[in-house]
C-alpha cells in the first residue's frame, strides 16, 4: 500500500506515532529541518497486531518494540479504538530517507534508464492478450510483490517443468517401443504357449496347489513393457538429463541473478535466534550460581550434546517405524494371499497376486501420507531441540532432517520390491519362514519389476494427486473457514447487535488468511518428485509425463495460493536456491547407481544377454525359459507344507525359477556355474554403467558452463568500469592534496596524526543507528 504524506505529530524523533489513523498538516515550523518536505511517496506495512485483552508484560513489551521502531525512523499509524474492534492493527510507515538509508546496506541498484514509449505501447497491448499468461511465467511481476525468494522458485519449477518435456516424450515413445515388440519377445511368447507345460511348485504351503507357468501369461506380456532394451537406453538418458538439468539451472539462476542485481549481494552476519539468546543465557546463569568458569559467550560442543543424543535416537526411532509399516505391509500381503488361496471361487483365486499387491499398495500410500505430516512437525521439534545460533542454520538443519525421514518414508517400500523381495524366500523344501508361520513372498515368475511398476506409480500418482494437489488449496481454506467461524463466535452477541462496527480493510481480511510458513513443502514435493523420476526410471519410463501434467497444475495451484489462500510473504533477497541444490545434485548422482541396479538386479536384462551370447544354440533367445528354471523332487517338501489338495497326477518334479543343480545332480540344490556367471555380469554391468553415466555426465557439464558467456563479459565490464571510478576518485583527492602543498598557499590545519582531512562520499561510513539529514543521505547515495 501508498501513501502520500508525511505529516508527523512528535518530532523529538525520528519516526512518528500517528495517534488515530488521521493525519494533519503541520505548519512549516513543525517540519524539523532532517525530514522530507518534498518526497511524498511512504510504503506502508503490517507489522504487528494485538488482542485488547493483553497481560501487563505483553504491554511493556510492546511499547519497548514500538519505541525502537520509532528511534529506527519509521512511523506508526493507530487507529481509534472502539469497544467490539477486536483485533487491533498497528501499521507501519518507511519514510523516504529510511528507505534511502536501507538501499544502501542492500545494495540496491537505482534505475538509469526510462522505459520508453515503444516498450509502453507493448505492454499495454499485451495486457490485452490473454495468451501470454498462459505460456509465460510472470517472474517481474512475482518479483516485484514477493522478493527474489520466491521468484527463484518459480523460475526452478518452471525450468524444471520444461525440461520435463522431452523426458517424457523420450519415455513416451521407450513405452510405445515395449507396446510393439510385445508379440515379438520370444521368452513371453514361450511363457504363453500352452505347449511348453511347465509344472510349477506351489505358491504358498498347503492350500496352493501345482501350476502351469502358462497361467503367468497376461504377467509376463505386461513386464515386457517396462523391462525391454529401451529402458536401459532410458535409464542413460534420464541420468545425463538430470545433469542437464543441474547446468541449465545453473545459467538460469546465474542470468537471473545479474537480472535483478544480486551479483553483489553479500551475506550479513545473522542475529542470534531468541531461543538461542534464552539458552546462553540460563547457562551464564547457572555458571553464576555454581561459581563456575566457564565460556559464557556461546554453546559448546558440551552443551549440544544431549540435543545431538536426542536428534540421534529419534531419528533412528522414526526410520525404524517407517522400516515397521513397510514389514506390517508384507505381513498382510502374506496373510491375504494364503487367505485367499483357501477360497473355492476360481475367480478369486486367479486375481490374488493382482489383488494383493494393489490393495498393499494403497495401504503402503496412506501410512505414507499419515507419516509424513508427522515427520514434518519431528524434524522442526528436533531442530530446535539443537538449538541452533541463526535462522539460516536452523533451516538447514531442519531441510535435511525433512528431507531424510520424507525419503526413507517415500521410497522405504520401493526399495523393498527392488532389490529385497523374492532375494530371501529361500527354495522349494528349504524356504524362509517369518514367525515361523509365514512364508516369505516371492516374485512374479515374471520378474518383480511389474510389480515395481504398480508401487511406483501408484504412490506416485497418490502423493501428488492428495499431498501436493488437494491438501494444499483444501487445507488453507478448511484452516480459513475454521478461523472465520471460531471469530464469529467470540464476538459478545451484545456488542455484536448494539455497537457500529469498523469497516473492514485489506489488513482485515489478510489477517483471515493461512501465514506463509516458507519455502520448505514446496521444494520438498518437488525434491520428492524429482526421485522418482529419476531414481527408478528404468521400472517406470512414463514417470516423467505425469510429473509434468502434475507440475503444470502445480505452478497454477501454487501461484493462486501465494496470492490468495496465503498471508502475503516477507521479501527476501536470495542469488540462489541454497541447500536443495545440494540435495538436487546428490540425488542425480544416487539415481546412476539405483538404476544401475535395477536394470542389473531387478530386470531380466542382463540373464536375457548372458544367455543368448553364451548358452544358446542359435544366438536367439529361443529356451530361455526353460533355461532360468531348476528343479524340484516333490518327494522332499517338508512335512505339513505339500498341496492338501492336488489336481495334477503324478507330479514328481516341479519346476521354481532360480539358477540351482537338480536334484539327480551330487550338488543338488546348490547354485549352478550359471548363477556366478549372470552374478558376474551383473556386477560388470554396475560398473560399466556407472563409469558410462559418469563420464558423459563430466562431459555434458564441460560443455554447459554455469555463467553465459554474456553475463560473465557484462560483469567483468562493470568491474573494470568500477575500478575506473575508484582510480579517478583516488586521483582526484592526490590532486587535491597537492594543491594544498603548493606554496604561498592558505594551508588547511592538520589532525592529530599529520594526515591532510580528506573526505570521499563514496568512502563515508555510517551505521543504521546514525540519523543524517536527508540531504546527506541523498548525495551520498547519488555518489555511490
Amino acid at each position: 500500500h501508498y501513501r502520500k504524506h508525511t505529516h508527523l505529530t512528535n518530532i523529538h524523533l525520528p519516526g512518528a506515532l500517528i495517534p488515530n489513523g488521521n493525519t494533519r498538516s503541520p505548519k512549516k515550523s513543525e517540519i524539523p529541518d532532517h525530514l522530507p518536505g518534498s518526497k511524498k511517496d511512504v510504503i506502508i506495512d503490517i507489522v504487528r497486531l494485538e488482542d485488547h485483552l493483553e497481560e501487563e508484560e505483553g504491554r511493556i513489551c510492546r511499547e519497548e518494540f514500538e519505541k525502537t521502531l520509532l528511534e529506527s525512523g519509521l512511523e506508526l499509524e493507530k487507529d481509534k479504538e472502539i469497544k467490539n474492534q477486536g483485533t487491533v492493527f498497528v501499521r507501519l510507515h518507511a519514510p523516504w530517507h529510511v528507505l534511502s538509508r536501507e538501499a544502501e546496506f542492500l545494495k540496491v541498484k537505482v534505475q538509469t534508464k526510462k522505459v520508453g514509449v515503444t516498450i509502453c505501447l507493448l505492454m499495454f497491448y499485451m495486457d490485452f492478450l490473454p495468451e501470454h499468461q498462459l505460456l509465460s511465467k510472470p517472474l517481474s511481476q512475482w518479483l516485484k510483490y514477493f522478493g527474489e525468494e520466491i521468484g527463484l522458485y518459480f523460475a526452478w519449477l518452471g525450468l524444471y517443468t520444461e525440461l520435463l518435456i522431452p523426458a517424457s516424450l523420450v519415455g513416451i515413445i521407450v513405452f510405445l517401443y515395449g507396446c510393439a515388440t510385445i508379440d515379438n519377445d520370444i521368452p513371453s511368447v514361450e511363457m504363453c504357449d500352452e505347449k511348453n507345460n511347465f509344472t510349477m511348485c506351489p505358491l504358498c504351503d498347503k492350500s496352493c496347489d501345482y501350476w502351469n507357468l502358462s497361467n503367468a501369461c497376461s504377467t509376463a506380456r505386461a513386464s515386457h513393457l517396462f523391462d525391454n532394451p529401451g529402458t536401459v537406453f532410458f535409464s542413460i538418458f534420464m541420468a545425463v538429463w538430470a545433469t542437464v538439468f543441474l547446468a541449465c539451472w545453473k545459467r538460469r539462476q546465474m542470468r537471473l541473478t545479474y537480472k535483478w542485481d544480486l551479483t553483489v549481494l553479500e551475506e550479513e552476519e545473522e542475529h542470534p535466534r531468541p531461543e538461542y539468546e534464552t539458552k546462553l543465557l540460563q547457562k551464564k546463569l547457572l555458571n553464576e550460581k555454581q561459581n563456575e568458569d566457564a565460556d559464557n559467550d556461546k554453546l559448546t560442543w558440551k552443551d549440544r550434546v544431549p540435543g545431538y543424543l536426542g536428534n540421534f535416537v529419534s531419528i533412528l526411532f522414526m526410520i525404524g517405524l517407517t522400516f515397521s509399516a513397510v514389514f506390517g505391509v508384507i505381513i498382510y500381503r502374506i496373510s491375504v494371499e494364503a487367505a485367499m488361496a483357501l477360497s473355492t471361487n476360481e475367480n478369486t483365486k486367479s486375481n490374488i497376486r493382482v489383488t494383493v499387491t494393489t490393495t498393499a499398495v494403497i495401504i503402503n500410500l496412506l501410512v505414507i501420507l499419515i507419516l509424513d505430516e508427522i515427520y514434518g512437525a519431528v524434524a522442526t521439534w528436533l531442530t530446535e531441540m539443537e538449538v541452533p545460533k541463526t535462522e539460516k542454520i536452523f533451516e538447514e538443519r531442519l531441510i535435511l532432517k525433512a528431507f531424510l525421514l520424507k525419503f526413507v518414508n517415500s521410497y522405504a517400500s520401493i526399495f523393498y520390491v527392488a532389490f529385497f523381495k523374492g532375494r530371501f524366500a529361500g527354495r522349494p523344501g528349504q524356504y524362509v519362514y517369518v514367525f515361523n508361520n509365514f512364508r516369505m513372498e516371492e516374485c512374479a515368475p515374471g520378474g518383480c519389476l511389474m510389480e515395481l511398476c504398480i508401487q511406483l506409480s501408484i504412490i506416485m500418482l497418490g502423493k501428488q494427486l492428495i499431498q501436493n494437489n488437494l491438501f494444499e488449496i483444501g487445507v488453507p481454506r478448511m484452516k480459513k473457514l475454521y478461523r472465520k467461524l471460531k471469530d464469529k463466535r467470540a464476538e459478545p452477541e451484545e456488542l455484536t447487535n448494539s455497537t457500529p462496527t469498523r469497516q473492514a480493510q485489506q489488513w482485515d481480511q489478510d489477517y483471515k488468511l493461512e501465514p506463509y510458513t516458507g519455502l520448505t513443502p514446496e521444494y520438498m514435493e518437488m525434491i520428492i518428485q524429482f526421485g522418482f523420476v529419476t531414481l527408478f526410471v528404468a521400472s517406470f519410463p512414463l514417470a516423467p509425463l505425469f510429473a509434468l501434467l502434475n507440475n503444470i497444475i502445480e505452478i497454477r495451484l501454487d501461484a493462486k495460493k501465494f496470492v490468495a489462500e496465503l498471508r502475503r510473504a516477507d521479501a527476501v533477497r536470495a542469488k540462489d536456491i541454497g541447500i536443495w541444490y545440494i540435495i538436487l545434485s546428490g540425488m542425480g548422482k544416487f539415481s546412476v547407481i539405483i538404476n544401475a541396479f535395477v536394470i542389473a538386479v531387478t530386470s531380466d536384462f542382463i540373464p536375457r544377454l548372458v544367455y543368448q551370447y553364451m548358452y544358446s544354440d542359435d544366438g536367439s533367445m529361443h529356451g530361455f525359459v526353460n533355461h532360468t528354471l531348476s528343479y524340484f523332487n516333490v518327494s522332499e517338501f517338508q512335512q505339513g507344507t505339500n498341496p492338501q489338495s492336488v489336481q495334477f497326477i503324478n507330479v514328481k518334479v516341479c519346476r521354481y525359477k532360480d539358477y540351482r543343480e537338480p536334484p539327480w545332480s551330487e550338488d543338488a540344490y546348490d547354485y549352478s556355474k550359471e548363477y556366478w556367471a549372470i552374478l558376474a555380469a551383473r556386477l560388470a554391468f554396475v560398473i560399466i554403467f556407472q563409469n558410462l553415466v559418469m563420464f558423459l555426465s563430466e562431459v555434458v557439464d564441460w560443455l554447459i558452463p554455469g555463467t553465459p558467456k554474456d553475463i560473465s563479459v557484462r560483469i567483468k565490464k562493470e568491474k573494470t568500469l568500477l575500478d575506473d571510478v575508484f582510480l579517478k576518485k583516488e586521483d582526484e583527492k592526490l590532486q587535491l592534496i597537492k594543491s594544498f602543498l603548493k606554496p604561498n598557499q592558505r594551508q588547511k590545519p592538520k589532525v592529530a596524526n599529520g594526515a591532510w582531512p580528506t573526505r570521499a562520499a563514496s568512502f563515508t561510513h555510517y551505521n543504521r543507528n546514525q540519523h543524517k539529514s536527508l540531504k546527506s543521505f541523498s548525495l551520498q547515495h547519488t555518489d555511490v
